[in-house]
């Protein structure tokens, strides 16, 4: 299966907030970060994303693909409500970026390892 246009109709979902349509994309027993969320978990942790910051959007800026992987880089560049990551963020924009690989299996999303550069957000918030 060529993961580069599946992994591009995740992002649309995620865009258009489809929670209802993640199950499409998204394995049952989805892990993320090391933890067993399964779909409803990631659904729940997305929905507090969307609530979070209200302007969410996610945009590719690299993308690699092979058989059974995606590496991709994306960019946000949003205003969350209050606290984000931990920090004191209260509706300021903030442009970040997040290293994330996912391991597919079946066309689905069967684990997720991210990172989100904090430190730039940190440096934003702070002038560091």
């Amino acid at each position: 299966m060529d993961l580069k246009p599946r992994y591009e109709a995740y992002i649309a979902c995620l865009n258009a907030r489809d929670l209802d349509g993640l199950d499409e994309f998204v394995s049952d027993t989805v892990i993320h970060n090391g933890s067993v969320l399964g779909l409803r978990g990631y659904r729940e942790m997305l929905a507090g994303d969307y609530r979070d910051i209200p302007d969410l959007r996610f945009s590719v800026e690299r993308l690699v693909c092979d058989a059974t992987t995606v590496a991709s880089r994306l960019c946000f560049d949003c205003h969350p409500k209050a606290e984000f990551m931990r920090l004191p963020v209260d509706g300021r924009r903030v442009v970040f970026h997040e290293n994330v690989f996912y391991r597919f299996a079946e066309g689905k999303i069967q684990q997720v390892w991210s990172v989100i550069d904090k430190t730039g957000i940190e440096r934003q918030l702070f002038d560091l």
